[in-house]
């Protein structure tokens, strides 16, 4: 049977899966203050059990992308979702710092491929016009994932133990990939697709490079794409920003815990109002570049436009530190939240922009890894601020420093990504081969 406008379905798995992702990611900052008191970490300690799972991602960003465009988008997902799950579940094991560093690492592995696959099933699904809103449902599913943590972990911790917590969410990633195995292929293999709907998929070819059958089973030069400025502005975009998102994901909690004294084994209003706020900026962030592609504007410089307006905006982060009361916190951060989504939203869409799909795994993947490695070193700057103020007795000083780091690098990466995009369109395919 044919089902009229499909590849929307393909977009709600994409977006349950991400969702998925961020559940089992966001556990261990919810858990946080329960673990610290159990194992007796400092902040230090936390911050090591955060960098294992950094590297890891790291590692997998780079070999599962590139891995995902050789194998494709549907054993990619079954391969890395597994992968995933069963570490999230393997957490429950953990019996100290070190182990609990081991089971992220693991998680890292698996989650790393995620948004390679998502961005690369995007490019094959839908045209540029939609990409962005595409790419903006997808991408609300961390958010989404974050607020349902926040409902899930507080309701088993007062039924159960930390450990079910681990147990039951490992599973959802099972659940997911029955629907995934049931609904999923690639547009050509798809038998419920229309032969409108897969017209209209096509298209995009009117504004990419031509390609033939054989163009499909070319082997990309994977190292070729370091060779590229697009490559690089995607690298900035990814690098120097995905660690602040990091920064919002696992401290926050502890950030109300320790600032506003926020009681963290029950539903938290304040974080559920933050956390969801990202929805709306991943949606509106990806709806705000297509409307301006709709009404004539060239892709790029509809995608940087609509960075520099988010690069502005995040600077607003910076008044937190002057906020003397929680709800106050609660506003400027929920906008600060949702304007990275929205960025974040723009720059997985210009992988898909200036790269043909064939390419759009891997540079995802290596621009993803760049912002693993910044996820790496950052928490080691957080955790040295945070011990340090704590140890003066300040401990909400070392998050206001911070703070103002995350409202200033926005517009240092949106002026780098400019210039490295400012002569340069699309890659060509032929160019990688």
């Amino acid at each position: 049977m044919k089902i009229k406008n499909y590849r929307w379905i393909i977009v709600s798995l994409l977006f349950f899966a991400t969702t998925i992702n961020y559940i089992d990611r966001q556990i261990i900052g919810l858990l946080k203050p329960v673990l610290e008191v159990e194992f007796n970490w400092s902040e230090s300690d936390f911050a090591h059990i955060v960098m294992a799972f950094t590297a890891a991602y790291a590692i997998g960003l780079l070999v599962v992308g590139r891995l995902i465009d050789k194998i494709g988008t549907r054993l990619g997902y079954i391969l890395i979702i597994t992968l995933w799950s069963v570490a999230g579940m393997l957490h429950a094991l953990a019996r100290n710092a070190f182990q609990f560093a081991i089971a992220r690492f693991g998680l890292g592995l698996g989650e790393a491929g995620n948004f390679p696959a998502g961005v690369k099933t995007i490019s094959e699904w839908f045209p540029k016009k939609e990409r962005g809103l595409a790419t903006g449902i997808f991408n609300s599913g961390p958010s989404v994932g974050v607020v349902l943590a926040l409902l899930i972990v507080p309701w088993i911790l007062n039924h159960y133990r930390w450990q079910e917590v681990f147990w039951i969410t490992g599973a959802f990633g099972f659940i997911w990939l029955i629907f995934w195995l049931i609904f999923y292929d690639i547009p050509a293999r798809q038998k419920r697709l229309s032969l409108e709907e897969l017209s209209l998929i096509l298209d995009r070819k009117e504004h990419e490079p031509e390609q033939d059958e054989a163009d499909i089973k070319v082997k990309i030069r994977w190292h070729r794409l370091f060779a590229f400025p697009q490559t690089w502005a995607l690298i900035t975009g990814k690098g120097l920003i995905d660690p602040i998102f990091w920064f919002f994901l696992f401290w926050l909690p502890s950030y109300f815990s320790s600032a506003y004294e926020l009681d963290l084994k029950k539903p938290s209003l304040e974080l559920i109002i933050i956390y969801g706020a990202t929805t709306i900026g991943s949606v509106l962030g990806g709806y705000f570049s297509s409307l301006l592609i709709k009404r004539g504007w060239r892709v790029i410089k509809a995608r940087k436009t609509a960075l520099f307006m988010f690069a502005v905006m995040e600077l607003s982060i910076i008044m937190a530190q002057y906020t003397t009361a929680a709800w106050m916190a609660v506003g400027i951060i929920s906008l600060a939240v949702a304007v990275h989504q929205a960025w974040a939203t723009n720059v997985f869409t210009m992988a898909s922009d200036m790269f043909p799909s064939e390419a759009v795994g891997s540079v995802t993947g290596i621009a993803g890894m760049a912002g693993a490695v910044g996820g790496i070193l950052f928490p080691l700057v957080v955790g040295f601020l945070l011990d340090s103020y704590k140890a003066a007795g300040n401990l909400t000083g070392g998050y206001n420093v911070l703070f103002t780091i995350c409202g200033l690098t926005y517009l240092t990466a949106w002026m780098i990504i400019h210039l490295l995009t400012r002569k340069h369109a699309v890659v060509k395919l032929e160019e990688l081969k």
